[in-house]
């Protein structure tokens, strides 16, 4: 429940500060007739072009149905045009067993099968076409929203092997797969060069389910969402 109000105020705040899209900003005159405007010039405080960034942030899970998920996000990234920029980054992942897992356990006496991530790994292609600011407190706050797109590589274990045979005890494998990673990041200026970030983060990768009858389990297609709150600077 908490994790859908978090994910709801992040949206809410997307699409509620957005202000300005561009340098060019549409101003009405209360004193003008009505269908005349006027186009007012808003100055870009915080550049980001040929600038180096780098942030710390707590992650939390939304994919899992059995398991707890939180971790560590570290990113690094370079903007070689004010809109364009490339970023790797790493996150790692922290497990434990829910309410979920557990109540499985008691009533059918077996494990459910459980796909969990220790830690993942890429690059991508950033584009910041917006920004803007907003003024809360009587205090004005400038902010960059961003999207990103690009490849991974996930290391994971799951107990598909195992799950099937309600007389083994799960037996989690290793596992090593490709993904795609997209995201789209709000990121508030606190300072010159200091920044908070919010990111909705979500890896696309193809595996395979529980084994049945001996039988490997058929592959699909299966979605990762992180929610990452960071801390970042710029130099």
């Amino acid at each position: 429940m908490i994790k859908r109000m978090i994910a709801g105020l992040f949206l809410l705040l997307i699409f509620q500060s957005l202000v300005y899209s561009g340098e060019e900003s549409l101003y009405d005159f209360l004193w003008l007739d009505p269908d005349k405007k006027v186009y007012v010039l808003q100055n870009k405080l915080f550049k980001k072009e040929h600038k180096f960034y780098a942030d710390l942030g707590y992650l939390s899970n939304f994919t899992s149905t059995f398991q707890k998920t939180d971790g560590l996000s570290l990113k690094t990234g370079f903007y070689f045009h004010e809109e364009w920029g490339l970023e790797a980054f790493y996150n790692r992942y922290q497990n434990s067993t829910n309410e979920n897992w557990n109540n499985v356990r008691q009533i059918n006496g077996a494990d459910p099968f459980v796909r969990r991530l220790n830690q993942s790994y890429g690059a991508m292609v950033i584009w910041s076409p917006f920004y803007g600011k907003i003024n809360t407190f009587n205090k004005i706050y400038y902010f960059d929203w961003s999207f990103g797109a690009g490849l991974a590589k996930i290391d994971a274990e799951s107990n598909r092997k195992t799950v099937d045979d309600t007389n083994l005890k799960s037996n989690y494998d290793s596992e090593k797969i490709n993904a795609a990673v997209w995201k789209t990041k709000v990121k508030f200026h606190l300072k010159e060069n200091v920044h908070l970030g919010v990111e909705w983060m979500q890896h696309h990768y193809k595996a395979a389910g529980p084994d049945r009858n001996g039988k490997s389990g058929t592959e699909a297609f299966k979605t990762n969402q992180d929610l990452i709150i960071s801390v970042g600077f710029s130099f």
